[in-house]
């Protein structure tokens, strides 16, 4: 595998988490002391994460659990999708400077070790897809190791990162200008070919966000309230002829550790360059569209299963109206 140099990695400190203390997120400062703009936006990237109010079983009158799906492709959600990130020819990771996408904030603390990844199915059964509920984290074997340092590890993350090019059918050659071989026993041998190419997912390749999330009306406080509990990223797949042949989930995150992080990075407002919020203060507001795709059922099956195309999303409208009742019937009886 070809060595990818990711420039500017290590954003925030390492012990953040643990420690609560704020993430600091881009800054509107350049090189040399030039300031981008007539002040320095410091609120976002210093801000504290404002803890959730704790709820307690015996206060929970009704609760519902739902699966959303976030389509990147309609223009109210085009905040969590711009801007492009991309590789320069000597495989460096440019970003924007003050604005990233919700995949490179994501994959940036991945890499740096604050964020863990589950597996969306079972890594030694691949029939048993129930990774929404973080039951397969991709951990380093050995406490202390991380992305930089484990290259088994890094090999297991990647996969869920990035994929590997084609193999090249021209082997390398060798001193004499013939082909490289190596032997694998005293009579048998293979053709030694270059190392395939690193291909890490980009921001243009996530094409949806999928959220698994609890609604609940709280009879202590007197609220119907929803919480996202995971997200996981969703790109096409594609087979051998590059034709999309469906979707895949990436891997799931829990979103409360998501949370912490995505407080202090900026999300573009197009009405107010003055009044830019934050990725938690996005999906904290439900400032984006998504349909759903699955509730708790007895049968734990998704709606696509007993509906389709536009019955599917009529399917999806009644769950959401149904909720919004429930929150009308607890005011009225």
């Amino acid at each position: 595998m070809k060595t990818v140099y990711l420039t500017g990695l290590l954003i925030a400190s390492t012990t953040a988490i643990c420690a609560q203390e704020p993430i600091e997120g881009p800054v509107f400062l350049n090189p040399n002391g030039v300031q981008n703009g007539q002040y320095i936006p410091q609120h976002i990237p210093t801000k504290r994460l404002p803890p959730e109010e704790p709820v307690r079983e015996a206060d929970l009158i009704w609760s519902k659990r739902v699966w959303e799906v976030i389509d990147l492709r309609e223009k109210i959600n085009h905040p969590l999708y711009f801007p492009f990130d991309d590789y320069d020819s000597r495989g460096v990771w440019n970003r924007n400077t003050t604005r990233w996408s919700l995949w490179t904030i994501l994959k940036t603390h991945i890499l740096s070790g604050e964020l863990t990844v589950f597996s969306p199915y079972n890594p030694y059964q691949f029939t048993i897809t129930d990774g929404d509920q973080l039951k397969y984290p991709i951990v380093p074997d050995a406490e202390g190791e991380t992305f930089q340092n484990d290259s088994v590890f890094r090999d297991r993350l990647f996969y869920y990162l990035g994929d590997l090019g084609e193999q090249s059918t021209r082997p390398l050659p060798n001193s004499e200008g013939g082909d490289s071989i190596r032997y694998l026993t005293k009579d048998t041998w293979e053709y030694v070919y270059p190392d395939r190419d690193t291909n890490w997912f980009r921001s243009q390749d996530i094409v949806q966000y999928r959220l698994k999330e609890d609604w609940f009306f709280d009879k202590e406080r007197s609220v119907m309230e929803v919480r996202i509990i995971a997200i996981a990223p969703v790109m096409y797949q594609k087979d051998a002829s590059g034709q999309i042949t469906g979707t895949k989930e990436l891997f799931w995150l829990y979103f409360p550790h998501c949370q912490l992080i995505l407080n202090n990075y900026f999300v573009y407002n197009d009405k107010n360059d003055a009044q830019w919020m934050s990725f938690a203060d996005l999906f904290r507001k439900r400032r984006f569209n998504g349909y759903i795709y699955k509730q708790s059922n007895t049968y734990d099956r998704e709606i696509q299963m007993y509906a389709a195309g536009v019955n599917a999303l009529h399917e999806s409208e009644k769950i959401k109206n149904g909720i919004r009742t429930i929150e009308q019937d607890v005011w009225n009886f």
